[in-house]
Protein backbone atom coordinates (compact mmCIF):
# COMPACT_ATOMS: atom_id res chain seq x y z
CA UNK A 1 0.00 0.00 0.00
CA UNK A 2 1.47 3.26 -1.00
CA UNK A 3 0.41 7.23 -1.01
CA UNK A 4 -1.02 6.28 -4.71
CA UNK A 5 -3.63 3.74 -2.74
CA UNK A 6 -5.15 6.84 -0.91
CA UNK A 7 -4.91 9.60 -3.73
CA UNK A 8 -7.18 7.69 -5.92
CA UNK A 9 -9.62 6.78 -3.17
CA UNK A 10 -10.44 10.33 -2.04
CA UNK A 11 -10.01 11.48 -5.90
CA UNK A 12 -12.45 8.67 -6.81
CA UNK A 13 -14.32 9.26 -4.00
CA UNK A 14 -14.49 5.99 -2.48
CA UNK A 15 -14.88 7.42 1.13
CA UNK A 16 -15.70 4.48 3.08
CA UNK A 17 -13.33 5.12 5.92
CA UNK A 18 -14.85 7.92 6.49
CA UNK A 19 -17.33 7.99 9.51
CA UNK A 20 -18.89 11.14 8.69
CA UNK A 21 -20.16 11.80 12.18
CA UNK A 22 -18.12 11.72 15.33
CA UNK A 23 -16.52 8.52 16.14
CA UNK A 24 -18.58 7.24 19.40
CA UNK A 25 -15.37 5.86 21.16
CA UNK A 26 -14.11 10.12 20.98
CA UNK A 27 -17.25 10.83 22.34
CA UNK A 28 -17.22 8.80 25.23
CA UNK A 29 -13.60 8.54 26.22
CA UNK A 30 -11.60 11.13 25.08
CA UNK A 31 -12.03 12.54 29.10
CA UNK A 32 -9.46 10.12 29.99
CA UNK A 33 -6.38 11.93 28.51
CA UNK A 34 -7.36 14.26 31.18
CA UNK A 35 -6.60 17.37 29.13
CA UNK A 36 -7.59 21.13 29.75
CA UNK A 37 -8.89 23.52 27.12
CA UNK A 38 -6.48 24.67 24.48
CA UNK A 39 -4.48 22.12 25.27
CA UNK A 40 -3.27 20.69 21.37
CA UNK A 41 -4.12 17.00 20.07
CA UNK A 42 -2.65 15.81 17.08
CA UNK A 43 -4.93 13.77 14.65
CA UNK A 44 -2.39 11.13 12.37
CA UNK A 45 -3.84 10.41 9.43
CA UNK A 46 -7.24 12.63 9.97
CA UNK A 47 -8.70 13.17 6.44
CA UNK A 48 -11.55 15.19 6.81
CA UNK A 49 -12.82 13.99 9.77
CA UNK A 50 -15.90 15.22 12.07
CA UNK A 51 -13.80 14.55 15.22
CA UNK A 52 -11.70 17.32 14.27
CA UNK A 53 -14.58 20.25 14.44
CA UNK A 54 -15.88 18.05 17.78
CA UNK A 55 -12.59 18.97 19.27
CA UNK A 56 -12.80 22.39 18.64
CA UNK A 57 -15.99 23.03 19.56
CA UNK A 58 -14.96 21.35 23.23
CA UNK A 59 -12.38 23.98 23.35
CA UNK A 60 -9.17 22.18 22.22
CA UNK A 61 -6.39 22.92 19.69
CA UNK A 62 -5.76 20.43 16.98
CA UNK A 63 -2.94 19.47 14.70
CA UNK A 64 -2.94 16.71 11.96
CA UNK A 65 -1.42 15.45 9.35
CA UNK A 66 -3.07 13.74 6.15
CA UNK A 67 -1.37 12.99 2.48
CA UNK A 68 -4.38 14.30 0.52
CA UNK A 69 -4.71 17.82 -0.27
CA UNK A 70 -8.36 17.18 -1.94
CA UNK A 71 -9.30 15.80 2.13
CA UNK A 72 -7.83 18.98 3.63
CA UNK A 73 -9.75 21.44 1.47
CA UNK A 74 -13.01 19.31 2.08
CA UNK A 75 -12.33 19.53 5.90
CA UNK A 76 -11.98 23.54 6.29
CA UNK A 77 -14.96 24.03 3.27
CA UNK A 78 -17.22 21.81 5.35
CA UNK A 79 -16.47 23.26 8.52
CA UNK A 80 -16.78 27.04 6.64
CA UNK A 81 -13.30 28.24 7.07
CA UNK A 82 -10.74 29.51 5.06
CA UNK A 83 -7.39 28.57 5.90
CA UNK A 84 -4.01 30.25 5.56
CA UNK A 85 -1.94 28.12 3.14
CA UNK A 86 2.12 27.75 3.86
CA UNK A 87 4.93 26.26 2.39
CA UNK A 88 6.68 24.55 5.36
CA UNK A 89 9.17 22.24 2.99
CA UNK A 90 8.15 19.12 2.56
CA UNK A 91 4.49 19.82 3.59
CA UNK A 92 1.58 22.58 3.05
CA UNK A 93 0.25 23.97 6.47
CA UNK A 94 -3.35 25.08 6.13
CA UNK A 95 -4.26 26.78 9.36
CA UNK A 96 -6.51 28.86 10.74
CA UNK A 97 -7.45 29.26 14.60
CA UNK A 98 -6.71 26.52 16.84
CA UNK A 99 -6.37 24.45 13.93
CA UNK A 100 -3.26 23.30 11.81
CA UNK A 101 -3.30 20.61 9.41
CA UNK A 102 -0.17 19.58 7.52
CA UNK A 103 -0.40 17.80 3.69
CA UNK A 104 1.53 15.46 3.29
CA UNK A 105 3.64 12.26 4.05
CA UNK A 106 3.21 11.77 8.19
CA UNK A 107 6.89 9.93 7.61
CA UNK A 108 8.12 13.22 6.73
CA UNK A 109 6.74 15.70 9.08
CA UNK A 110 9.02 16.82 12.06
CA UNK A 111 8.52 17.47 15.58
CA UNK A 112 9.82 21.19 14.88
CA UNK A 113 7.33 21.31 12.03
CA UNK A 114 4.53 19.91 13.99
CA UNK A 115 4.94 21.95 17.51
CA UNK A 116 3.76 21.09 20.81
CA UNK A 117 1.20 18.05 21.16
CA UNK A 118 -0.73 16.91 24.68
CA UNK A 119 -2.16 14.34 22.89
CA UNK A 120 -2.66 11.78 20.22
CA UNK A 121 -5.98 10.87 19.08
CA UNK A 122 -5.53 7.73 16.68
CA UNK A 123 -8.78 6.30 14.94
CA UNK A 124 -7.79 6.42 11.20
CA UNK A 125 -4.10 5.99 11.02
CA UNK A 126 -2.80 2.57 12.78
CA UNK A 127 -5.75 0.71 11.40
CA UNK A 128 -5.05 2.14 7.96
CA UNK A 129 -1.60 0.58 7.92
CA UNK A 130 0.04 -2.79 6.82
CA UNK A 131 1.56 -5.06 9.41
CA UNK A 132 5.20 -4.01 7.84
CA UNK A 133 4.72 -0.01 8.34
CA UNK A 134 2.94 0.10 11.80
CA UNK A 135 5.87 -0.17 13.97
CA UNK A 136 8.02 2.13 12.08
CA UNK A 137 4.67 4.52 12.11
CA UNK A 138 4.55 4.06 16.12
CA UNK A 139 7.94 4.72 16.55
CA UNK A 140 7.52 8.15 14.05
CA UNK A 141 4.96 9.01 15.80
CA UNK A 142 5.96 9.27 19.66
CA UNK A 143 9.07 10.91 18.06
CA UNK A 144 7.11 13.49 16.53
CA UNK A 145 5.00 13.99 19.59
CA UNK A 146 7.51 13.36 22.53
CA UNK A 147 5.28 10.17 23.31
CA UNK A 148 2.08 12.58 24.32
CA UNK A 149 -0.79 9.75 25.58
CA UNK A 150 -2.75 8.35 23.15
CA UNK A 151 -6.41 7.50 22.24
CA UNK A 152 -6.20 4.75 20.24
CA UNK A 153 -9.45 3.01 18.30
CA UNK A 154 -8.95 -0.21 16.96
CA UNK A 155 -10.56 -2.44 15.29
CA UNK A 156 -10.88 -6.56 15.77
CA UNK A 157 -11.89 -9.06 13.36
CA UNK A 158 -10.92 -12.46 11.23
CA UNK A 159 -9.05 -10.98 8.75
CA UNK A 160 -9.59 -13.88 6.69
CA UNK A 161 -12.71 -13.05 6.24
CA UNK A 162 -12.47 -9.41 4.44
CA UNK A 163 -9.16 -7.30 3.09
CA UNK A 164 -8.16 -4.04 5.11
CA UNK A 165 -8.36 -1.57 5.34
CA UNK A 166 -9.14 -1.20 8.13
CA UNK A 167 -7.17 -3.96 9.28
CA UNK A 168 -7.46 -5.91 12.30
CA UNK A 169 -5.56 -5.12 14.87
CA UNK A 170 -5.18 -7.09 18.37
CA UNK A 171 -4.20 -6.33 21.63
CA UNK A 172 -0.47 -7.81 20.99
CA UNK A 173 -0.40 -6.14 17.67
CA UNK A 174 -0.84 -3.25 19.64
CA UNK A 175 1.81 -4.14 22.09
CA UNK A 176 4.19 -5.00 19.83
CA UNK A 177 4.03 -1.39 18.05
CA UNK A 178 3.80 0.75 21.36
CA UNK A 179 4.21 -1.54 23.89
CA UNK A 180 8.17 -0.36 24.83
CA UNK A 181 7.24 3.37 25.20
CA UNK A 182 3.62 3.56 26.60
CA UNK A 183 1.95 1.34 29.25
CA UNK A 184 -1.69 0.24 27.37
CA UNK A 185 -5.28 0.19 28.62
CA UNK A 186 -8.26 -1.06 26.86
CA UNK A 187 -10.96 1.21 28.27
CA UNK A 188 -13.95 -0.43 26.14
CA UNK A 189 -14.49 -3.24 23.49
CA UNK A 190 -17.45 -3.22 21.94
CA UNK A 191 -19.27 -5.17 18.96
CA UNK A 192 -19.52 -3.28 15.52
CA UNK A 193 -22.95 -2.90 14.90
CA UNK A 194 -23.67 -4.13 12.11
CA UNK A 195 -19.97 -5.88 11.37
CA UNK A 196 -17.49 -3.80 9.52
CA UNK A 197 -18.69 -2.52 6.57
CA UNK A 198 -21.80 -5.05 7.31
CA UNK A 199 -19.48 -7.54 6.04
CA UNK A 200 -17.79 -9.27 8.90
CA UNK A 201 -18.45 -9.43 12.99
CA UNK A 202 -16.03 -7.57 14.42
CA UNK A 203 -14.98 -5.66 17.83
CA UNK A 204 -14.15 -1.90 18.25
CA UNK A 205 -11.81 -1.03 21.21
CA UNK A 206 -10.91 2.26 22.40
CA UNK A 207 -7.28 1.90 24.24
CA UNK A 208 -5.34 4.83 26.44
CA UNK A 209 -1.30 4.54 25.75
CA UNK A 210 0.67 6.34 28.70
CA UNK A 211 4.06 7.11 28.25
CA UNK A 212 6.29 4.87 30.72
Amino acid sequence: MDAKFWHDRWQEGRLGFHEGKVNRMLEAHFHALGLTQGQRVFLPLSGKAIDIPWLLSKGYSVAGVELSEIAVRDLFSEMGVTPEITDTGRHRRYAAEYVDIFVGDIFELSASVVGPVHAVYDRAALVALPEDMRARYAAHLAGITECAPQLLVTFEYDQSAMAGPPFSIPEQEVARCHGERFTINVLTDQDVPGGLKGVVAAREKALILRPV
